[in-house]
C-alpha cells in the first residue's frame, strides 16, 4: 500500500517546488551604502534617483542594536551589532525623506533626497 502513494507524494512536491520556485529578478539597479554605528549614520546625505529602483545596503558598524527607521518610507529594519541587510526600492517620487537610527533618538536623523 505504502509503495502505490510514493509517486502521488513524489508528484505533489515536485508541483510544489516548481509553484514557489523565484522568478528572475530584474536589474536591482544603483547600490547605495549606509553605515551606522550607535546612532551615527554616514553618510548623513544620500542623492538616489527619483523614480528608479534601488537598493539600500544597511551595515551596523557599532557594538549596539539599531533600527532603520523611516516614516515617509514607511520602512524599518532592525540589525544587531556587526550586521548588514538591505531594503529594495521598488520606485520613489522626487522628495526629502527622513530616515533615524530608532534605538538611538538622541542622534540626528539622516536625509534620502530622490532627484
Amino acid at each position: 500500500m505504502l509503495r502505490s502513494r510514493i509517486p502521488f507524494y513524489l508528484a505533489i512536491c515536485t508541483t510544489a517546488t516548481f509553484a514557489v520556485a523565484p522568478v528572475a529578478a530584474e536589474g536591482e539597479g544603483p547600490v547605495f551604502s549606509v553605515h551606522v554605528s550607535n546612532g551615527v549614520i554616514s553618510p548623513s546625505i544620500i542623492e538616489v534617483p527619483a523614480n528608479t529602483r534601488f537598493k539600500l545596503e544597511l551595515h551596523n558598524d557599532g557594538a549596539t542594536p539599531i533600527e532603520f527607521e523611516s516614516i515617509p518610507l514607511r520602512k524599518e529594519k532592525v540589525l544587531s551589532p556587526g550586521a548588514s541587510s538591505f531594503l529594495i526600492f521598488r520606485s520613489l517620487d522626487a522628495g526629502n525623506y527622513a530616515f533615524f537610527d530608532d534605538f538611538h533618538l538622541d542622534m540626528p536623523p539622516a536625509r534620502l533626497i530622490a532627484k
